[in-house]
């Protein structure tokens, strides 16, 4: 504060003086006020270091604070979504949804509950007996149709639709927030080049494992495909974000640096994101995906389309682009405008701990808003797809199909 400067000024020019006037009742000559103009240099540099050191140190345990509490919030946005459409809930269907997916506030209801944290905490034998209930779902009555979509909920969020395999939990789409937490504030907490390096690779790292686990996988994969879209992923997305600001911090001056290096976050993270997740998922172009009916049955057992495994892959693509925007855009705004930048301006050791919580939220929220674009069972027209499928018929009906549907991924 200013009164604690004043005070530190005067104790420097008290010190010098003392020290003048003792050299000079020892008859030693000291030019006049050398002795107290060096300790106030002193002094001023002393606490400028002080400033500097407070101003870059990073509070990581109410960082650490402010993640967990962007993952409470992003829990609470789920449970209000559930609970304020609890009467409304629809037939339980294993086929059907419970909200509209031909609208986007229904495909948002769908993914802020598959994006809930709190699935996580369902072990895996807990997951396996809500399996077993939706085996035996005709047995309950129709006034448990919130517990069955529930029990689908829960069962949908750990296994994966194509394999039935237990999806790991920091691959989860319930695990994105939670897990991916840490690594932002870890990213944040970086003072230099390499923690920050290791950091965004560990970050583009699970990114690309939430792309593999949660992709098509009714095509397989084998490890050596899987291996080189991991290393062309990781490696592009790195090369994408640090060579941008490298390339800015040689071309410019320091100052204009540090003003061009705050933009460049934003199309880094769009690039690298993009490529991460088209590369991770391009081998289901080559392979292709099964095409279904309206009843999720494979309208041609053993044949694949690759043009619906392109859409689906182009569609999720543009969705890790978009969700950039409120990663980055929200989050300055908040924290440049309105009595939180007035906060701020008076408690500066809260900025990180703050804008840790803000990506957070804005993850939780984001995400489920960019993924509900598309939805994830899709449809195309037979006019759209490869010969093969265009002539096939409902066995029911006896008329030729016009709409096919797949699993286009998230």
């Amino acid at each position: 504060t200013r009164e604690s400067e004043e005070t530190m000024m005067s104790s420097c020019n008290l010190i010098g003086r003392r020290l003048v006037l003792g050299a000079a009742s020892k008859n030693i000559k000291i030019p006049n006020n050398r002795v107290s103009l060096s300790l106030l240099r002193r002094c001023k540099s002393t606490k400028a270091a002080e400033e500097s050191s407070t101003t870059t140190r990073v509070p990581v345990a109410q960082s650490l604070m402010a993640a967990a509490a962007g993952v409470l919030t992003v829990s609470a946005a789920a449970f209000a979504t559930e609970a304020s459409t609890a009467n409304s809930v629809p037939e339980f269907s294993l086929t059907g949804q419970r909200f509209d997916q031909s609208n986007f506030s229904g495909r948002f209801c769908r993914m802020i509950l598959a994006c809930d944290p709190r699935l996580l905490l369902y072990t895996e034998d807990q997951v396996r007996e809500y399996q077993k209930m939706l085996s035996e779902y005709e047995q309950y009555a129709p006034e448990k149709a919130r517990d069955l979509w529930e029990a689908r909920r829960i069962v949908e969020s750990a296994l994966h639709p194509d394999t039935g395999d237990v999806i790991p939990r920091p691959f989860r789409m319930s695990g994105y927030v939670p897990f991916n937490g840490p690594l932002c504030v870890a990213m944040v907490a970086s003072q230099s080049t390499m923690p920050l390096l290791f950091w965004s690779w560990m970050n583009q790292s699970q990114n690309a494992l939430v792309n593999y686990y949660n992709r098509n996988a009714s095509s397989p994969m084998s490890n050596e495909t899987l291996a080189i879209s991991y290393a062309a992923a990781v490696g592009s997305a790195l090369t994408v974000a640090f060579g941008l600001a490298t390339l800015i911090q040689k071309r410019y001056d320091p100052a204009t640096a540090k003003n061009m290096l705050r933009w460049v976050s934003f199309p880094s993270a769009v690039v690298a994101s993009s490529l991460n997740c088209y590369i991770v998922r391009s081998p289901e172009i080559d392979s292709g995906v099964p095409l279904m009916d309206q009843n999720g049955n494979d309208v041609l057992p053993g044949e694949t389309s690759q043009v619906a495994a392109s859409r689906g892959v182009y569609s999720t693509t543009m969705s890790r682009a978009i969700l950039q925007a409120p990663v980055y855009f929200l989050p300055p705004v908040l924290l440049a405008t309105g009595p939180l930048k007035s906060y701020l301006m008076r408690f500066p050791t809260l900025a990180v701990p703050v804008t840790t919580y803000l990506l957070l939220v804005s993850f939780g929220v984001g995400l489920p808003s960019t993924v509900a674009i598309f939805p994830q069972i899709s449809e195309i027209a037979a006019s759209d797809v490869e010969p093969k499928f265009q002539k096939l018929t409902n066995a029911e009906t006896g008329q030729t199909r016009e709409t096919f549907y797949y699993n286009k991924g998230l």
